[in-house]
C-alpha cells in the first residue's frame, strides 16, 4: 500500500484510482481555461493540471479555484517563484522537479511554502528530458536511468523533511514506462501518477495508454492516471474511466459483455450493444450485462452475466445468469433489457 498523500479533498495512495487531465488552452486565456475546466469536470475529471509558464498565468489558478471543485495542479518548470506564487494562489499540488530549480535555498523556499499550505509536490521524470550525466552513463533513457533521476529529486525533498510527494516516470515507449514504474515500486512507497507521455492521437494513444497504465494497475501499482492524447482533453477522461472499468476499478460500474457477431447473427448486435453501453455509463449497480447475437451460444457463453439478451430470427431471449426467462420480439429487445436492468438496479 502506498503512502497516503492528500491533494485537495482527495487521498492518493488508497484504493481509489483518480483520473486526471490537463488544460490545453493557451496559457493566460482565463475564459478558455474556465470553459474547458467545466467541461472536464462534467466529464468526470478528478484532478486538473495546467501549465504555469509566467506570472500572468497565476490568475487562472485563482479563477479555477472559484469555478470548479476538483483539485488543481500547477505544472512548473525551473522558476521557483512560479511555484511559490501558485501555492499562494490556492493550488492543491505543484508539479516541479526540485533538482531543476537551482540552489538549495530556492528549493527550501518552495518546500516551506508547500508545508505552510499542506500542498504536495509531484516529481515528474520524463524519458525525453533526463539529466545529461545519466544519459551519458546509461546510454539512453532506460528504466534504470529514469528511476535514478526520480530518486535524486526525492532525496532532495526528503533532506528538507518534506514527504508529501507523488511520483511519475513517463516515457513514450510503453515497455520502458512499464519497466520503470515496476522498478520504482521496489524502492519507494510514494503514490504514483501513471501515464504514457506523447502517446499520439486518439486511436493509437488510447491503445498505448491502455497497455501501459492497465498493466501497472493490474499489478496494483498506481494511484492516479492521465491518458495523454493529442485530442480534446475530455477524450482523456473518457478513456481513463474505460481503462479503470475494464479492470473493475470503478466502484459499482456496470460491465458490458457483447459478442463480435458472426454469420449466425440475426439481430443488430452492434447497434444494440452501443445503446446499452451508453445507457450504462452512469449506472452504479455493478451489474454485468450481455448483448449476444446468437440464441444457440449466447446464454451459455455469457452465463456469468447478471442479465442479457441473445438474438434469434426476428426475436430474442432475455436471460439471467444463463437461464432464459422470456422471449421478446426483436424490436423490443433493447427496451425489454433496459426494463430488466432498471428493475435489478432499483431504478424502476
Amino acid at each position: 500500500m502506498a503512502k497516503i498523500v492528500r491533494v485537495g479533498n482527495l487521498e492518493l495512495g488508497g484504493e481509489r484510482i483518480y483520473v486526471q487531465s490537463m488544460l490545453s488552452t493557451p496559457a493566460g486565456d482565463h475564459d478558455a481555461a474556465l470553459a474547458q475546466a467545466i467541461a472536464l469536470e462534467k466529464a468526470g475529471c478528478d484532478i486538473l493540471r495546467l501549465s504555469i509558464p509566467n506570472m500572468e498565468s497565476i490568475e487562472t489558478i485563482r479563477r479555477l479555484k472559484k469555478t470548479v471543485s476538483m483539485p488543481i495542479v500547477a505544472d512548473i518548470h525551473f522558476d521557483y517563484r512560479l511555484a511559490i506564487a501558485s501555492v499562494e494562489a490556492g493550488v492543491d499540488k505543484i508539479r516541479i522537479n526540485p533538482g531543476n530549480i537551482g540552489s538549495e535555498e530556492k528549493v527550501r523556499a518552495v518546500v516551506n511554502a508547500c508545508k505552510t499550505k499542506n500542498v504536495p509536490i509531484r516529481i515528474g521524470v520524463n524519458g525525453g528530458s533526463l539529466e545529461r550525466e545519466l544519459l551519458e552513463r546509461y546510454g539512453s533513457p532506460t528504466p534504470e536511468a529514469m528511476v535514478e533521476s526520480a530518486m535524486r529529486h526525492v532525496r532532495i525533498l526528503e533532506r528538507l523533511d518534506f514527504h508529501d510527494i507523488v511520483l511519475s516516470i513517463k516515457s513514450s515507449d510503453v515497455k520502458k514506462m512499464i519497466a520503470a514504474y515496476r522498478l520504482l515500486a521496489k524502492v519507494c512507497d510514494y503514490p504514483f501518477h501513471l501515464g504514457v507521455t506523447e502517446a499520439g492521437t486518439k486511436d493509437m494513444g488510447v491503445v498505448k495508454n491502455a497497455i501501459g497504465i492497465g498493466s501497472l494497475l493490474a499489478d496494483g501499482i498506481g494511484s492516479t492516471i492521465r491518458v495523454s492524447l493529442t485530442a480534446d482533453p475530455v477524450e482523456e477522461i473518457h478513456a481513463g474511466f474505460r481503462i479503470l472499468k475494464a479492470l473493475d476499478l470503478v466502484e459499482g460500474a456496470c460491465q458490458l459483455v457483447s459478442c463480435p457477431t458472426c454469420g449466425r447473427t440475426k439481430i443488430p448486435v452492434i447497434e444494440i450493444a452501443e445503446r446499452v453501453e451508453k445507457a450504462l455509463e452512469k449506472n452504479r449497480s455493478g451489474l454485468k450485462v450481455a448483448v449476444m447475437g446468437c440464441a444457440v451460444n449466447g446464454p451459455g457463453e455469457a452465463r456469468e452475466a447478471d442479465v442479457g439478451i441473445a438474438g434469434g430470427n426476428g426475436e430474442g431471449l432475455i436471460f439471467k445468469k444463463g437461464k432464459i426467462v422470456k422471449k421478446v420480439p426483436e424490436d423490443q429487445l433493447f427496451d425489454a433489457l433496459m426494463e430488466e436492468i432498471n428493475e435489478m438496479s432499483g431504478n424502476k
